[in-house]
């Protein structure tokens, strides 16, 4: 089997309400994540797929998009229908859209 290409979106045009799913670790998510995100980090994907919903597009971002590109494959290969969100959350950060954090401090900043 050749390399698999995944759909892929640029921060801003994922739809208002849309399913987003965040694939990063728990610290990376209390850092910053977008307000209506689900939260389910990459290792754990696999056994809590059943959280995904099956009948709606999902929209995966993770820091940069390289591991929301493998979960959005892993989820469009076991029948979801799944999209990356290029750059990640450095991307929707970059584009001044919503996000919310646990420490209150900017996501990005050291």
């Amino acid at each position: 089997m050749g390399v698999m290409t995944v759909p892929e979106v640029e921060a801003q045009a994922v739809p208002d309400g849309a399913f987003l799913l965040d694939v990063r670790e728990n610290d990376e998510w209390r850092a910053g994540h977008a307000p209506t995100a689900v939260h389910i980090p990459l290792g754990e994907l696999q056994v809590r797929a059943g959280e995904v919903p099956p009948d709606a597009p999902v929209y995966v971002i993770c820091r940069s998009g390289g591991r929301s590109a493998h979960a959005a494959a892993w989820l469009n290969h076991v029948g979801r229908d799944a999209i990356n969100v290029g750059g990640g959350m450095q991307a929707w950060g970059s584009a001044g859209l919503p996000m919310v954090s646990e420490s209150g401090r900017d996501p990005f900043v050291a």
